[in-house]
């Protein structure tokens, strides 16, 4: 990670669908960042700039060709990122670790598998979905819903919760360009129903295979994309019968397609992964 000859910091900084990210390769054993050098890292007028920070690493289980830990940018740590996985198998193909058409990496949570689809495009199976409120996690409701409400300063929230490894809550608005995201999102993630927070998406339908999103990430704010977040948004809409099993989720920075054929099935998240510059950070 750090360059022997010049003491400074190595990096890359990457992006999915505008989702963007310092990416560190600690495969040599180097220490992950601390909380404050994860902020500083990601602060976008002192540091690089970033929404998160990837840490590389030697991969955990047998099948994986690496792993990977991420850090939001106020430096608390996150147990899943879609784009994230997306830039990290784009990060292992460019390095020669990951080669051919499939593999598989390590995220904090499981085990992903990766497919390369061309022309900077990548597959990453995200998992099964969680709804159960225990697992999300969602306080004071016993058993999972379609549908919950919440009192937030004398308004009812009607939203869609799951986990998927983090916690989603989704609410269908009308008018994406509309919706309250920067009032609720930080509402919601502080309500005491979610004790570990809550990452908020506002889902729009289009059409009965398209839905546009908008989320406010917890420990980030409003992203330009959040592939976990899409995934969230589908499987809710899925679930309610107002979305298509394979659907296209158009968000701020970019499209990613979602894929839950059955409702015991693997997510699939497609969608693009780049490169914006390789650097060495000062500190």
């Amino acid at each position: 990670m750090v360059n022997p000859a010049t003491g400074r910091l190595h990096f890359s900084k990457m992006h999915g669908a505008g989702n963007d990210f310092v990416v560190l390769d600690l495969r040599d054993g180097s220490a992950p960042p601390d909380a404050g050098l994860a902020a500083r890292l990601a602060d976008r007028h002192l540091g690089v700039g970033c929404d998160q920070i990837l840490t590389i690493e030697p991969p955990r289980s047998e099948a994986a060709v690496a792993s990977y830990r991420i850090w939001n940018s106020d430096g608390s740590t996150s147990q899943q990122c879609g784009n994230g996985a997306r830039c990290v198998a784009a990060w292992l193909v460019r390095d020669g670790a990951a080669q051919g058409d499939e593999f598989v990496i390590d995220s904090p949570l499981r085990s992903h598998r990766v497919q390369c689809l061309g022309a900077d495009q990548y597959a990453v199976a995200m998992g099964r979905p969680d709804f159960a409120p225990t697992r999300i996690p969602l306080a004071g409701f016993p058993r999972a819903r379609e549908e919950y409400t919440l009192s937030l300063q004398g308004e009812n929230i009607r939203f869609g919760a799951v986990s998927m490894g983090n916690p989603h809550a989704v609410l269908e608005v009308g008018l994406l360009d509309a919706a309250p995201v920067e009032r609720l999102g930080p509402l919601l993630q502080q309500h005491a129903s979610f004790p570990e927070s809550v990452n908020v998406g506002f889902a729009q339908l289009v059409a009965p295979d398209h839905a546009r999103l908008r989320v406010f990430e917890r420990g980030v704010g409003e992203t330009l994309a959040c592939g976990s977040g899409a995934c969230a948004a589908a499987v809710v809409l899925m679930q309610r019968g107002r979305l298509q099993r394979d659907a296209l989720i158009s968000l701020p920075g970019g499209d990613l397609r979602i894929q839950w054929p059955a409702n015991d099935a693997e997510i699939v998240m497609s969608g693009p992964a780049a490169f914006v510059f390789d650097g060495e950070w000062m500190g």
